[in-house]
């Protein structure tokens, strides 16, 4: 019985780590209505760009500022909000239309690129961020369960940064503005919203998010220019699972990815990763809308 208790406390804390990567996505579809194809890619790349500026490239005179991990994503979150702003305005509003073919074009030619332009630079190997020994602590929950330090910090700031979406949503003029975009483009123009820069701030929002996904990646795991895909795979998953629009379904998802495969491995090793793939194809089954769908 304690075994299986663990194992949902785990699945629960894996899944904080999935909502954090959902949640941008889920801006993105829901302001947007844009499928982001390279966004596990932006969270590798977050990673990478956490681990160069804490120890640099290897191979190349580029020295890391030996920086802890705080204070580097601290560094990596206005960079980050100024390439989603200037991404979005320069790119991906000019292929944004009624077709989303343009859309799942262009970025998957940005997947492409930053798959690539990783392997070039750091090569395939994996690499990994230290915690300063913070991934190795944990918490005792009972006599036999422990919950680690650093998925802790995972969850709650994935807790933190679903409230703070909604709050936005719900309660500030650039949410109204979020909203009123994605109900109505045309009556949002008229009352002279530029959907332009409510477009580009969204983007913006969505990569400081990416940012901390892929810095917490990197410290909770190894991580490869070619993982990606999956991180795409299972923000997807999440999104659909919640419902589009949902923030707190976006988390629900997450949640719920991460205590099937948890589940999954507690009965067999191979079975974690099938079993929350199963999870979502029930979901679209029985739910296609999702367990939280858009109600604003």
């Amino acid at each position: 019985m304690l075994n299986w208790l663990d194992t949902l406390v785990q699945g629960i804390l894996l899944g904080g780590l999935y909502a954090l990567f959902a949640i941008g996505q889920s801006l993105i579809l829901g302001v947007m209505r844009l499928t982001n194809v390279a966004h596990g890619d932006f969270i590798i790349l977050g990673a990478f760009g956490g681990f160069a500026l804490i120890s640099g490239v290897p191979g190349t005179a580029l020295t890391g500022f030996g920086l802890n991990p705080v204070l580097t994503l601290l560094l990596m979150l206005p960079l980050a909000a100024g390439v989603g702003y200037a991404l979005q305005r320069g790119v991906l509003n000019g292929a944004l239309g009624a077709d989303p073919m343009p859309t799942l074009v262009v970025t998957f030619g940005l997947s492409i690129i930053i798959q690539n332009l990783l392997l070039e630079v750091f090569s395939a190997d994996t690499r990994s961020i230290s915690a300063l020994g913070i991934e190795t602590q944990s918490l005792p929950l009972g006599e036999s369960i422990h919950i680690g330090v650093l998925p802790l910090i995972i969850f709650l700031l994935a807790l933190v940064a679903t409230f703070m979406m909604e709050w936005v949503f719900r309660h500030t003029n650039l949410g109204r503005a979020f909203r009123a975009t994605s109900d109505d483009i045309d009556a949002a123009q008229l009352m002279g919203v530029d959907h332009r820069h409510i477009y580009a701030l969204a983007t913006a929002i969505a990569f400081v998010l990416i940012a901390v996904a892929g810095m917490l990646q990197g410290l909770r795991t190894t991580f490869a220019p070619s993982d990606g895909p999956g991180l795409l795979l299972y923000a997807f998953e999440a999104v659909i699972i919640g419902g589009l629009g949902s923030f707190w379904g976006t988390f629900a998802g997450g949640i719920l990815l991460g205590v099937s495969q948890s589940v999954g491995f507690r009965i067999d090793p191979g079975w974690g990763i099938l079993i929350g793939h199963m999870v979502f194809l029930t979901m679209l089954m029985v739910r296609p809308s999702g367990l939280f769908p858009k109600t604003r």
